[in-house]
């Protein structure tokens, strides 16, 4: 079924990787990840194996991989040339990686002479192998493979929307202008108590004291966002659309209601719009992330009634949280869109995978 060789093999640390261009070639590893890839390199001092086979690493993790294109390895990869072209497809591909799957990676491996012996289990029929339904069978796949995803797609719009609260992300006039705008600001500087009232620090809530539930509880850190337990303690519970500086100077939206504890100062910014409060959490951060506090030095919320942040203005000196509220709206949706394309790359992209297998059979 195979013609079955050795690929010559190339130390990877010593290879000089270049941009994908229509002149190089791709270089791949024993790596599942990225399916082998690990670069592209030029024409090197011997021929590169050939497209449309199908590549087995040795050892370390053992697998086996199509190769549409032509193709340098690195050292203990093996060849297989499909004697008929209609075994090179994906169904292969797994019998393949299942009678792999009994080596271990290090303590056994196949070599040449073993890998020709191998036994491969395929459908038959009138004792031919029954190529017709394997075909259809990765057709039938790829097909749901592509639903899959254009599901994915659509589905990840709608939880960015919903989270974010917009209807779509397509940048209105108002907010095309404000993205315009933003090198032309006027801006001045602001003190937080002054703006916003002062800060309330949060109480100590040792973790064997608290109670299972289901309200955030926000403590230092930067791991989920600093919420390190859902609690039903009796805690003083703060108001969604507020901002949370931690010990560090780190500064958090809240859009939800939640405790905290007494390495939180939080920012009583719940009477402004939910973009414009976003927008002064980031000036928050801006001031307080700064390196100055640490274990040694904790930020608390005496240190936030002193902050001095900075802010847009308008032609009356008054801020512009209207700008704000647009502006950081626009940003979302810029973030949004990003989402999407990328999304729809990846579902052109298995298009492409598989028309040019449907090409091949």
């Amino acid at each position: 079924m195979f013609a079955i060789s050795t690929s010559r093999g190339y130390d990877a640390g010593k290879m000089n990787f270049v941009q994908k261009s229509t002149d190089t070639y791709e270089f791949i590893g024993r790596t599942q990840t990225d399916y082998g890839l690990q670069g592209y390199v030029k024409k090197l001092d011997s021929k590169p194996n050939k497209a449309h086979c199908i590549s087995i690493s040795q050892i370390g993790a053992i697998h086996a991989q199509l190769r549409q294109k032509e193709w340098y390895s690195s050292q203990n990869m093996f060849i297989l040339e499909p004697n008929i072209e209609k075994l090179f497809n994906q169904w292969l591909i797994v019998v393949i990686n299942r009678a792999l799957s009994k080596y271990s990676g290090y303590s056994s491996y196949p070599t040449l002479s073993s890998l020709k012996e191998e036994i491969i289990l395929l459908p038959t029929c009138n004792n031919q192998v029954d190529f017709e339904f394997m075909e259809s069978f990765i057709a039938e796949l790829e097909a749901e493979r592509i639903a899959e995803l254009e599901a994915e797609r659509i589905a990840e719009l709608s939880a960015y929307l919903k989270v974010s609260g917009l209807d779509n992300y397509e940048l209105s006039i108002e907010e095309r202008n404000a993205l315009r705008a933003y090198h032309t600001l006027e801006w001045r500087e602001f003190n937080l108590e002054k703006l916003f009232g002062k800060s309330t620090r949060g109480k100590r809530l040792k973790s064997l004291d608290r109670v299972k539930g289901n309200l955030p509880f926000v403590t230092a850190g930067e791991t989920n966002t600093g919420i390190s337990a859902f609690i039903g303690n009796d805690v003083e519970i703060f108001k969604s659309n507020t901002t949370t500086i931690d010990m560090f100077g780190s500064a958090k939206y809240r859009n939800y209601e939640y405790g905290a504890d007494d390495y939180i100062a939080v920012v009583h910014t719940d009477k402004l719009s939910k973009f414009a409060s976003l927008f002064v959490t980031t000036a928050i951060h801006r001031a307080s992330h700064t390196g100055k506090f640490s274990y040694d030095r904790n930020f608390y919320a005496k240190d936030a009634d002193e902050l001095i942040i900075s802010l847009p203005v308008n032609g009356t000196e008054n801020i512009n949280y209207e700008f704000m509220a647009l502006l950081t709206q626009a940003i979302q949706k810029l973030v949004i869109k990003d989402v999407v394309q990328y999304a729809d790359k990846r579902i052109k992209a298995t298009k492409t995978v598989v028309k040019c297998r449907q090409e091949n059979r």
